[in-house]
């Protein structure tokens, strides 16, 4: 009898011990017409002898916060045992409840149609399937946890399965449905690029090169970035991990816990840098859009990469065990995706993939980005984060004026942090300790508070940085950037002028002459301009896009002008009071008379 009470409590304090106990789920995914853009899914599901139960789809996807409702691309579910079809009822919008009439395990099947091409989602054409786990696989609701195995049946023009999924190569296996839903399998016919660090894979997996993309030359470099956070973190934390690298013309990363799913372009590698004179976008591409470049898609796969040890381990404490019905709220994700968005072009910079000033670039924009948004004296960051479900991924003409982005000011927090650290110290600590120092804290089935953080910041500093975290994250005080400026000796300069530089602004966005949106304190702001207005004349003059600023150069800011209007249909006047261009923050750059300390903390930073 003791013996058994010990097995039972060492089973209750083993993490996925449960689930060998329990009888498997078992999946077969068929792509019959995958032309149609469809996947069938049958299930082989245990009832453990009970008379009914009840199906669930997840309606939203870990690394991503926004209720996306799944179970809408679902349908044709039927369950039955032995042949004998069940009765079964749908119980809530993503349940279905299916009496078992006894029988030990029953057959439930059902269709999904997969075409969004966006990395929270699935995509299924004649040439690939792309399945994340969340719309693709139900399971048990409210079941304790359990294996969970896939067998994926390729259509005959199809060559090859990849995934973070243990089990190969066209079974894999899951320890519990959090695995199976954080594991994006690729099927078709990718090109698969393979290396090892510490007896551990990494495969790089492209669909789309169609010879343009380098594949053997962006293995190499990714190899360089995981080999740099392996620096920093001292070892990595899984037994294989999958880049799976979607080149579909589109883009967007989600982040998993040995594998990232990433959609870009095709033509990214024949492109280096987002600098200046990168070449401009290719014809019908969106007004002021530009080439994807190959530094945007390294950061992309730095900035995901990273992720496996901020937020897949290193995460806010309610991110998990997750909900998959309902919000999962967390006031940390200025965390979990602002430092990831700091660390990932840095980390690029660190492995010798860019240099100075492109780093340097990124990051100006990022604090540009920022200060230009109204919204920053509106929505402190932690409260930004909270509503993430509701506003970060639903924005609208109005978003710019109301909240900021807790990747952008999560970015800028991280560099500022970073250089507090390192002069408290006086440059014997950075953030890279504070992070390694959290991760192997709060690293585990735990996670971190808020206070944790701020604690353990304070402690690698050496010194008290509550009162700096309050102001930084819970008000919409403006961040001070002269510390960090004179610590690296850097300063924000004017950008190089593109032709003449535009003397007097209306203030609003356009998209060719139609006002897409409209931030606080412009003109057009205050002269009650709306989103969707098209400009037609100014002063009863025509205008066209390509004449409208060289027309408005023609007065002096302070001059009134009236804009010819068209708004549903109807011409509207409304007068205007031009403003002086104002100034922007400018490029990131080093000071000319930077001192030699000033260069030595900039080259410790960087890692020159």
């Amino acid at each position: 009898m003791r013996f058994f009470c010990l097995l039972v409590a060492a089973l209750a304090i083993v993490p996925g011990a449960v689930a060998q106990t329990l009888e498997p789920i078992r999946y077969t995914l068929k792509f019959p017409a995958p032309q149609t853009h469809y996947v069938e899914v049958e299930a082989s599901v245990p009832t453990e002898g009970k008379p009914r139960i009840e199906m669930m789809m997840a309606v939203w996807t870990p690394g991503s916060y926004l209720i996306r409702e799944y179970a809408r691309n679902v349908e044709n579910v039927k369950a039955d045992a032995g042949g004998r079809p069940l009765a079964m009822e749908k119980s809530r919008k993503n349940h279905w409840a299916i009496e078992t009439g006894g029988a030990a395990r029953i057959h439930f099947s059902y269709r999904a149609y997969c075409r969004e091409m966006a990395t929270q989602t699935c995509f299924v054409e004649a040439g690939f399937a792309m399945l994340n786990g969340a719309p693709t696989f139900m399971t048990l609701a409210g079941s304790k946890p359990r294996a969970h195995e896939v067998e994926v049946v390729l259509p005959s023009s199809w060559s090859r399965v990849m995934t973070g999924l243990e089990g190969g190569p066209l079974k894999y296996s899951a320890p519990d449905f959090d695995t199976l839903i954080d594991s994006p399998i690729v099927a078709g016919n990718p090109a698969v690029y393979e290396w090892e660090i510490d007896g551990k894979k990494h495969y790089l997996v492209n669909t789309g090169e169609a010879g343009i993309f380098d594949g053997a030359k962006a293995a190499k470099d990714v190899e360089k970035i995981v080999l740099e956070y392996r620096r920093m973190f001292g070892s990595l934390p899984y037994s294989k991990y999958v880049f799976i690298n979607m080149l579909t013309e589109a883009g967007g990363g989600t982040e998993h816990k040995n594998s990232v799913l990433m959609i870009g372009s095709k033509w990214a590698t024949r492109y280096q840098s987002d600098a200046t004179e990168a070449p401009p976008a290719a014809e019908g591409a969106a007004p002021g859009a530009r080439r994807p470049t190959y530094s945007g898609w390294l950061g992309l796969a730095s900035h995901e990469y990273f992720h496996c040890f901020n937020v897949k381990r290193l995460r806010p404490i309610e991110l998990g065990p997750f909900d998959y019905d309902n919000e999962i709220y967390s006031r940390s994700l200025w965390v979990s995706e602002g430092f990831t968005s700091y660390y990932g072009p840095l980390a690029v910079r660190r492995a010798g993939l860019t240099n100075r000033d492109e780093f340097l670039r990124t990051l100006g924009t990022a604090i540009t980005q920022l200060q230009s948004t109204p919204g920053r004296l509106v929505t402190p960051v932690e409260q930004a984060s909270f509503d993430a479900w509701i506003k970060h991924y639903r924005p609208n003409e109005n978003s710019p004026n109301t909240t900021i982005s807790y990747y952008t000011k999560g970015e800028v927090i991280g560099f500022l942090l970073d250089a507090k650290i390192r002069k408290a110290t006086n440059g014997a600590k950075s953030l890279d300790d504070m992070m390694k120092l959290a991760y192997e804290r709060f690293g585990g089935p735990r996670g971190f508070t808020v206070a944790d953080f701020r604690k353990t910041a304070s402690e690698i500093a050496g010194q008290d940085l509550g009162a700096w975290f309050r102001s930084a994250l819970e008000t919409t005080d403006e961040l001070d950037y002269s510390e960090a400026l004179d610590w690296f000796g850097l300063r924000f300069r004017d950008l190089p002028a593109r032709g003449p530089a535009p003397r007097v602004t209306h203030g609003a966005t356009l998209t060719g002459l139609v006002v897409s949106q409209l931030r606080r304190g412009t003109p057009a702001y205050d002269a009650g301009l709306n989103a969707g207005d098209e400009i037609i004349a100014v002063d009863n003059f025509r205008v066209t896009p390509a004449n409208f600023q060289t027309r408005l150069e023609a007065f002096k800011p302070g001059d009134t002008v009236t804009l010819l209007i068209a708004r549903r249909d109807e011409l509207i006047k409304i007068p205007i009071k031009l403003a002086a261009s104002p100034k922007t923050w400018g490029r990131l750059d080093v000071r000319p008379d930077a001192t030699e300390e000033q260069k030595a903390h900039l080259r410790a930073w960087l890692m020159d």
